[in-house]
């Protein structure tokens, strides 16, 4: 009899080439945190009615966002959209929409700084 657990959502993945290395670090680590892992990340990948260049655009506006910044994940998105169809201008309309994120950072922190700054003033005057 064979004991020897099998991973059949890591190695499909690792059959696409869509692989993350950092996931051979994890698998070493804990194959059966990366095994569920990867089930989870594939339901929508698998299921669903979106065609697969809007899944794949997605995927590159996750991991160009600037919570991820994942450029390897980019790369490999953006060679799958181009692959399912995407064009050029698509990709490059989904990455300039993911770009609005960064300004956030700036609407919100600006007038927080700003009250911050007015209050430790207000504070020092007699």
């Amino acid at each position: 009899m064979n004991t020897e657990k099998t991973y059949p959502h890591t190695e499909a993945q690792r059959s696409t080439g869509d692989w993350n290395p950092i996931w051979d670090q994890l698998f070493e680590m804990d194959p059966d945190y990366l095994e569920a892992f990867l089930h989870f990340r594939s339901v929508p990948q698998t299921n669903g009615p979106l065609e697969q260049k809007y899944k794949e655009m997605i995927f590159i506006a996750i991991n160009a966002a600037t919570t991820h910044l994942h450029g390897p994940g980019v790369r490999r998105h953006i060679q799958n959209a181009l692959k399912a169809g995407a064009t050029q201008a698509e990709i490059l309309e989904v990455i300039q929409l993911t770009t609005i994120m960064g300004i956030h950072a700036m609407t919100l922190g600006a007038p927080i700084l700003q009250e911050e700054v007015d209050a430790f003033n207000a504070q020092k005057a007699p």
